[in-house]
């Protein structure tokens, strides 16, 4: 606990990350309506807020998904207590508690000086991009349950940085939500989950061999929530995952920085069709 007079900054309670991504809703961010829960099974102990007399004014994420990655999000202050050095503390300290990791965000494009200050690098931008989408079923998908777990774990290690068992078991299986694997031959050729949000769907991961088997699963899952606003955010650096979302009349809405302090991790960028989420990676 880092406590300075009237200020402290701990970690937070399970009622106080729902909090959090409550304040991420207020900022227009609209996380999905069970992230809170599953957010918590990467790194319980990764949540921090600062309290000002009292009353929580800021939060920040910064998990430690292992020993050598770790990620921020859901870096906010309440508004009027902006532009006091309150943030940067909380900041501090998450940073303090991820230590010597490579640590990644994805942060407003606007801020990137400022992140360059604490030692992150720009790997490449993230593209959001939402729409209406006619889904339709695939021949190849199915639930994600059907999979043995350790392959869809083995799937998402390649695609991900560092293995995240307690959180893609709360993924694939949170309420409000669809997970669905594409299998080839017995091969799995990929996955996805949408989850309902405050405002539409988010589709993510969506994580796939190639662009058919991408399209294939993005279909599916939009099938899964016919009428909603579908929203997708794809990295740049490939190629096929932005034109699969333009295919389908998708419209880029907003932008981040995908950063990190320390050199890009070497995962399969191009079966990244869909990011798990801009606040843990």
């Amino acid at each position: 606990m880092d406590q300075s007079g009237d200020f402290i900054v701990r970690t937070m309670s399970p009622d106080e990350v729902a909090m959090s991504v409550e304040w991420a809703a207020a900022e227009g961010w609209n996380p999905g309506r069970h992230d809170a829960h599953c957010f918590r099974e990467v790194d319980p102990g990764g949540f921090f807020v600062g309290v000002w007399r009292g009353e929580p004014i800021a939060c920040l994420a910064a998990v430690a998904y292992d020993e050598r990655f770790g990620f921020i999000g859901l870096y906010i202050v309440k508004p009027g207590f902006r532009g006091k050095g309150f943030g940067m503390q909380v900041w501090q300290h998450g940073m303090r508690y991820l230590g010597d990791r490579n640590v990644g965000l994805d942060g407003v494009v606007a801020q990137q000086a400022n992140y360059r200050k604490s030692g992150f690098r720009l790997a490449y931008r993230n593209i959001r991009y939402q729409g209406r989408v006619d889904g339709i079923g695939c021949a190849h998908v199915t639930a994600a349950a059907n999979v043995p777990f350790e392959q869809l774990l083995a799937y998402d290690r390649q695609c991900f940085p560092a293995a995240r068992e307690g959180f893609v078991a709360a993924w694939i299986a949170q309420p409000d939500a669809v997970a669905l694997a594409s299998v080839d031959d017995g091969r799995l050729t990929g996955y996805g989950v949408v989850r309902r949000c405050k405002a539409g769907c988010k589709i993510g991961p969506l994580f796939a061999d190639d662009a058919g088997v991408a399209t294939g699963l993005f279909r599916a899952l939009a099938a899964s929530m016919p009428g909603e606003v579908i929203v997708l955010d794809v990295p740049e650096v490939n190629p096929a995952a932005v034109a699969l979302a333009e295919r389908h009349g998708m419209t880029s809405v907003f932008e981040t920085a995908r950063m990190y302090t320390k050199d890009a991790p070497a995962i399969a960028i191009d079966r990244v069709f869909g990011v798990t989420s801009f606040e843990l990676g």
